[in-house]
């Protein structure tokens, strides 16, 4: 995965994809390094990672050899961090500052990523990424590096080649550079099979931005299919010769547009039909099955159907989700198709589940409280009759796990740091291990199910990524191989009987299988998508498939054919690619003797990397940025200019993370400061510095994400007056603390919600001078987030409170959200002043629709509100009321088919305007804080 620059990628609500996480390992933690002129692998020691850090240094050379030059010369040395404590499969390469990090949590789906060693795959992958930025600085991108540093670089690669570029060339790598790649797996086909068979001819532009609405395959997809096409018929070079003009901004607008013209002959629009065209080709569009016939009939995205399990003969549990819902669980019954809502599923990192007698098991997400780079899978079994939920696991890395049909005993896939994997046997009502299964000969075990007495089967993969089903003896961990090993994906076991059912790669997509008396039989479907996750009694079958509608439930009688000797033993389907049967693949290897070192957590620990400019209203700003490859230490030297007060500062902060608590620093300077000091104005310079601790905890887990701040300092401070108010004011030099809290919680979020349906933001902060002078200030905002009428409706009610001192021997700047329409004030004689207001938030339209492949509108949605703010007048003793009412129009935009950001515009009824000499009605134009924000 390609990361940009971070200050156009925080989103409003949390999530479970991560990038870069700052502090996020113990002090204690020491890392080693192999180190070589192109290269630097860091990786924790004491783990045993050596070996994948040397087939990652291994790989990685041998890519610069062999496929360099399909994208240019030009090689700059990179780090790649290995992060093993997180449960989260994911790896990005970034600029700003210039890394990369590997998390090396294996998936334990195979239908999605592949089977090979993760670490392998993402070393094919990612040094793609390594590749591509080493070879786009260039021409007016160079220019942009100069200006704006790596960031700016970043920015300007983004503008000149389209994401589907970047992420297709490096799934187009991985295929080519293994067995098995994304580009030779059916389900990396499934998004776009779906959407042809069930007709749905989206623009190019909703291709690109994607939908609310409906379901859009991602940019991966897309772009490999369009790098694979271009490479395929106009040679291995050109894409070398297209993104070489790109990167250079040569012909200045639409750049990467004119090359492919320029390159190939055909006009831009020609070529990416002419791709998609030959990959459709391959199937049957007009197949009427019924799963395709009933997607054809959704109008839109109907939601996602997954892991159906029977209960009975009628009945079937299974967990559904959709655009407007969060997963949650549901008895379904077959004959009706009637839904009963159990409950909602725990912050989880796939929907996976089993049942068995009345309970289900399935693995949820904690994070750890204080290391971000640290989080966990613990097992939840969930009692289907009382409803009653236990967490039975802590701090544990637990997956797929499967439960005995007493319900005293659970299996699951144990995953240390660095991916090697064990099954452990867990007491269902206790948590405790009851028997760790001896795993010899290194293997990763997947989707582990109880088959007969001291039996489990499961999927297989071993070390050089093929894959098998097996019979494990959980007393000594020998096993019966069920299938021959083969680069074949197969995965999804269950259990009827003697009878073995799973999913396995069959041709152009996933099929179902099953073995009978070692007998292998294939499930005789008309249909060009996906089936999974099979579960079958008393001959009858329920299964989902994959549709251009969501995950789509089948529950029918079964028809079984004997399969081929062949069928999951021969190449894997690759289109017809003909530089994908002629290359050869780079086998893993963990077998080089790479000098092994200490990497000393103070190399380059500051780092600059960037000149940044972001905006906060009212405060816009440009710094020199800078952090460090392993996130400890930011860096930061600043000029800002605040709008309300109309101040400027220059200043420095650093903040260091790899402590509990961070420490921070910080030196700044403030000019032109003013307060109205009737009949004159005050002016003043401030000189401040900072020296601060901050507790950051986190507690994701269960329904909820929960952050928690606590931050305290103390600050010198000096206040030179200027103008008329160095005749009337002496200098002053004092000392002032500090302390603030921050509190966040929040649901789970569907796509097409706002905001979550049950949250909760609070930000506290308290300011007093300690010595010869007096004076503090107090501010307390927060908002709290409610349901709706409809599911995509928010009501936020949200209340300010700020109390200061009258004594005027110092003034803090003011924060206080006053009602919309009105202006920022910071005034002694207004001492105590409170506000409250409420908003609905609901969506108008989802227009997927842009214009000329600039801008791309997903949503527009409105809100309605009302504030109220209470003034305590000092010099007359009374209160003054400041209320307005409403409405705002957002736009939630895609702008060059790559940055999503959102906009608006307010309307503002000022109730008491006279008083600030304001007119009644006040229009705004809402910036869009997502596009320049830190």
């Amino acid at each position: 995965m390609r990361k940009l620059f971070l200050f156009i990628c925080c989103l409003p609500v949390v999530g479970l994809v991560r990038a870069q996480q700052f502090g996020g390992h113990p002090p204690s933690t020491k890392w080693n390094q192999i180190n070589t002129d192109t290269l630097r692998v860091i990786f924790p020691a004491g783990l045993g990672l050596e070996k994948q850090a040397a087939d990652i240094a291994a790989t990685t050379q041998k890519l610069s050899e062999q496929t360099l030059p399909t994208i240019g010369s030009r090689i700059r040395k990179v780090s790649i961090v290995l992060q093993p404590y997180t449960t989260i499969s994911n790896a990005y390469v970034a600029l700003g500052p210039w890394r990369s990090e590997f998390h090396l949590m294996p998936p334990q789906s195979p239908f999605e990523l592949g089977a090979t060693p993760w670490y392998h795959t993402l070393a094919l992958h990612e040094y793609r990424h390594v590749m591509q930025f080493n070879n786009f600085r260039k021409g007016l991108s160079r220019v942009a590096y100069y200006l704006f540093g790596q960031e700016g670089l970043a920015m300007a690669n983004s503008a000149a080649v389209p994401n589907w570029f970047w992420e297709g060339d490096a799934v187009y790598q991985e295929t080519l550079k293994s067995q098995q790649g994304r580009g030779r797996l059916p389900f990396f086909f499934n998004d776009y099979r779906s959407l042809w068979m069930a007709h749905k001819n989206y623009s190019w532009m909703k291709l690109r931005n994607g939908s609310l609405r409906d379901f859009v395959p991602d940019h991966y997809r897309l772009g490999y299919m369009e790098v694979a096409y271009g490479r395929e018929k106009y040679g291995v070079d050109f894409w070398k010769k297209v993104t070489d003009d790109a990167a250079r901004f040569n012909g200045v607008f639409y750049p990467f547009q004119r090359a492919i013209k320029k390159y190939s002959g055909v006009p831009y629009t020609a070529f990416r039909q002419e791709a998609l065209k030959y990959f459709s080709s391959f199937i049957d569009v007009n197949s009427n099955d019924a799963v395709t016939n009933w997607a054809r009939q959704q109008k839109h995205f109907a939601g996602d159907e997954e892991f159906p399990q029977w209960i009975n003969d009628n009945t079937i549990v299974l967990v559904k989700d959709s655009y407007k819902k969060i997963p949650a669980f549901f008895i379904r019954n077959v004959a009706t198709g009637e839904d009963t809502r159990l409950r909602t599923k725990d912050i989880s990192l796939d929907n996976y589940f089993s049942y068995r007698n009345g309970k289900i098991v399935y693995a949820a997400y904690e994070s750890d409280v204080r290391w971000a780079w640290k989080d966990y899978s613990v097992l939840k079994v969930l009692n289907v009759k009382t409803g009653v939920q236990q967490t039975i696991t802590h701090h544990s890395s637990y997956f797929a796990p499967d439960i005995s049909a007493d319900g005293k005993t659970i299996v699951a896939v144990a995953v240390q740091p660095g991916g090697a994997a064990a099954l452990h046997l867990v007491n269902a009502a206790s948590g405790a291990v009851l028997k760790i299964v001896p795993n010899p000969e290194g293997l990763f075990y997947s989707h582990p199910k109880f088959y007969k007495e001291n039996t489990v089967v499961s999927v297989l993969r071993n070390k050089a990524g093929a894959s098998t089903l097996g019979l494990v003896n959980v007393n000594d961990g020998t096993i019966e191989e069920l299938l021959p090993y083969s680069m074949h994906v197969v995965g999804f076991p269950s259990v009827n009987g003697d009878t073995i059912l799973f999913t396995g790669a069959y041709r152009q997509r996933d099929n179902m299988f099953a073995l009978v008396n070692k007998k292998l039989f294939r499930w005789n479907m008309v249909s060009n998508t996906g089936n999974y996750q099979l579960s079958m009694l008393n001959n009858k079958a329920a299964y989902t498939s994959f549709t251009a509608a969501g995950y789509h439930v089948t529950a029918i009688t079964p028809e079984w054919v004997p399969a081929g000797d062949d069928e999951l033993t021969s190449p894997l389907f690759a289109y017809e690619l003909n530089s994908l049967q002629q290359d050869q693949p780079l086998p893993v290897d963990t077998s080089h003797a790479f000098p092994i070192s200490k990497y000393h957590k103070s190399f380059h620990l500051i780092n600059f990397h960037s000149w940044r400019p972001y905006i906060s209203d009212p405060d816009y700003t440009f710094s020199l940025i800078g952090e460090n490859v392993l996130n400890t230490l930011q860096t930061e030297i600043y000029f800002n200019y605040n709008t309300d007060e109309k101040f400027k500062e220059v200043g420095a902060t650093a903040i260091y993370g790899a402590w509990f608590p961070y420490l921070t620093l910080g030196v700044a300077e403030t000019f032109d400061r003013r307060q109205n000091d009737s009949p004159r104005v005050t002016t003043w310079n401030e000189l401040n510095g900072r020296l601060g601790l901050q507790f950051p905890f986190t507690f994701n887990g269960g329904r909820f994400y929960r952050r928690l701040s606590i931050a305290g300092g103390i600050n010198h401070h000096q206040v030179n007056y200027t103008e008329y108010a160095k005749t009337k004011y002496a200098d002053k030099q004092f000392e002032f603390a500090d302390a603030s809290l921050t509190f966040t919680l929040q649901s789970q979020v569907a796509k097409q919600q706002i905001y979550p349906r049950l949250g909760l933001s609070l930000v506290s902060r308290f300011r007093t001078i300690v010595n010869n002078y007096s004076g503090y200030q107090w501010l307390t905002s927060g908002a709290l987030y409610l349901p709706g009428v409809a599911r995509t409706h928010s009501l936020v009610l949200t209340a300010a409170y700020q109390k200061r001192d009258t004594l005027r021997d110092y003034s803090f700047s003011n924060s206080f959200p006053m009602s919309r329409g009105y202006e920022g004030i910071n005034y002694y004689q207004w001492p105590a002043m409170y506000k409250f207001g409420v908003n609905y938030h609901f969506p108008l339209l989802y227009p997927d629709m842009g214009i000329g492949n600039l801008v791309y509108f997903q949503r527009l949605r409105a809100n309605g509100f009302y504030d109220y703010t209470d003034i305590k007048y000092y010099r007359y003793n009374g209160h003054l009321q400041f209320r307005s009412y409403g409405a705002e129009l957002y736009f939630d935009t895609k702008w060059w088919n790559e940055y999503p950001v959102s906009f608006g515009f307010r309307y503002s009824r000022l109730v008491d305007g006279a008083l600030m000499g304001l007119a009644p009605n006040q229009w705004e134009f809402i910036l869009p804080i997502n596009l320049l924000s830190r």
